[in-house]
């Protein structure tokens, strides 16, 4: 088990160890979660699409030589609400 010091400000950093096997990179977020007891659950955080990232990407910013098929349609959609669409 990790110890770490908390500091003056009540800050603590996670070691590289941990955030390795979270699976967090540098600039990345960490979500925590009270639980019973005293205890804390750490997790790494996932982005959470929003109907605007799926809008974004059907919005016609860009012109397409064909229409979209329905399984493209699919695939821009959980994308988008995966929240891996880039805002333009």
């Amino acid at each position: 088990m990790a110890s770490l010091t908390v500091t003056a400000k009540g800050q603590v950093t996670l070691k590289r160890e941990l955030l390795e096997h979270l699976g967090i990179q540098p600039g990345g977020r960490v979500d925590f979660e009270k639980m019973p007891g005293g205890e804390v659950r750490v997790r790494a955080a996932r982005p959470a699409g929003t109907i605007d990232n799926f809008l974004h990407a059907l919005d016609g910013k860009v012109k397409l030589k064909t229409p979209l098929t329905i399984d493209e349609m699919n695939s821009i959609a959980g994308a988008g609400w995966a929240g891996e669409l880039a805002d333009k």
